[in-house]
């Protein structure tokens, strides 16, 4: 197999130019919310009865393979998976006198046990996210609301509702934490870069954050633990999955084979020996158990919620949610810093069903 990597960056206009070429890898692999775009513009293959014939099929992240659907056909398979969940720095509760092993639940939960973290003085903050950071932002409050039982974004992609009690409950809690200086004022201007920077250093009480910070947390000297996003009243759980999606380019000459490589990457001795024991999370429901994942108890309780996460797919989805100047980002800055938090989150509310009605 010949590998090319293309930075992040550049992956949309590289990938647009091969497609226009017809000089298409034979596997391409896809920032999971992305893949509405490119099942419509038809640059993948069929797999539909592939995907069937797969005797683990209906244990694969549905959440993926849904994003990965155009008109009840398949055109990819989940590739890497990542799930946003909450952290918290259990040598800090302990410090403000809270029990380690109980991780914050309902939003009360969040709020009094960041207070309690932020009153421990000095340089740490009870809380922190990406205030400037659409896709961070995305991330990691999109499942309060699917918890609460929002759809978001429509399963046909058509329809957004951010408009809705749990956003804007969501949005209460960022901007109550923000005015007391419970979060670090830097918040405001954390374009993603140094997000989870701060909890790594120790220096803050819980973070909204992905599964992949598990690998940096490994070298840390203080004792951590994870938690599902909940709802605003903690009833229910939810996660944002991210990741890729793969699949077999319209370009390619070796169909066959290339399929035989997607179906080897799902094979129980792939996501164990390979995905599993390098720490990822595996693709499929029926081997979140594996020993590697199942060594740890934070690991384990991340890839078994996985059930019941989302992956929200629109056409627009990059420009709305990721971009930096998109409508997502302003509804959200303008409900936690601004003025009018009811007023900005209409205004995006409209902005991006404008957008999606748009696009379809």
């Amino acid at each position: 197999v010949k590998l090319t990597i293309i930075p992040n960056d550049s992956y949309l206009q590289k990938v647009g130019a091969a497609a226009g070429a017809n000089s298409l890898p034979d596997v391409v692999a896809a920032d999971v919310v992305y893949s509405p775009n490119y099942t419509k513009q038809g640059l993948f293959v069929d797999v539909t009865d592939r995907v069937k014939k797969l005797p683990f099929a209906a244990e694969l992240a549905q959440a993926h393979v849904q994003a990965a659907t155009n008109e009840d056909k398949i055109y990819g398979v989940p590739h890497k998976l990542d799930s946003s969940v909450l952290f918290y720095n259990k040598d800090l509760f302990k410090r403000a006198g809270l029990d380690p092993e109980k991780p914050p639940v309902s939003f009360d939960d969040i709020y009094n046990s960041a207070k309690a973290v932020k009153a421990l003085g000095g340089d740490i903050q009870g809380f922190y996210f990406g205030g400037n950071c659409g896709g961070c932002t995305g991330y990691t409050t999109f499942p309060h609301a699917w918890a609460a039982g929002s759809e978001v974004i429509s399963t046909d992609g058509r329809k957004a509702d951010i408009n809705n009690d749990a956003f804007k409950a969501t949005f209460a809690l960022y901007r109550k934490m923000y005015d007391e200086g419970i979060v670090a004022s830097g918040a405001k201007t954390e374009d993603g870069s140094t997000w989870g920077d701060g909890f790594l250093a120790g220096k803050v009480g819980i973070v909204m954050n992905g599964s992949p910070m598990i690998d940096s947390l490994k070298s840390v000297k203080f004792e951590w633990g994870v938690a599902p996003l909940s709802s605003p009243d903690g009833s229910a759980t939810s996660t944002f999955v991210g990741g890729d999606v793969a699949g077999i380019s319209r370009s390619s000459k070796k169909v066959e084979q290339a399929w035989d490589f997607l179906a080897w990457t799902l094979s129980e001795e792939a996501q164990v020996e390979i995905v599993a024991k390098n720490g990822d999370l595996p693709n499929r429901n029926d081997l979140v158990d594996n020993k590697y994942t199942s060594a740890d108890p934070r690991t384990k309780l991340i890839a078994a919620g996985l059930k019941n996460g989302h992956t929200p797919a629109t056409l627009p989805f990059g420009e709305l949610f990721n971009d930096a100047n998109g409508p997502w980002i302003a509804g959200f800055r303008g409900a936690i810093f601004g003025d009018d938090p009811d007023g900005a989150l209409a205004k995006a509310q409209e902005q991006i069903q404008s957008k999606i009605d748009g696009a379809y």
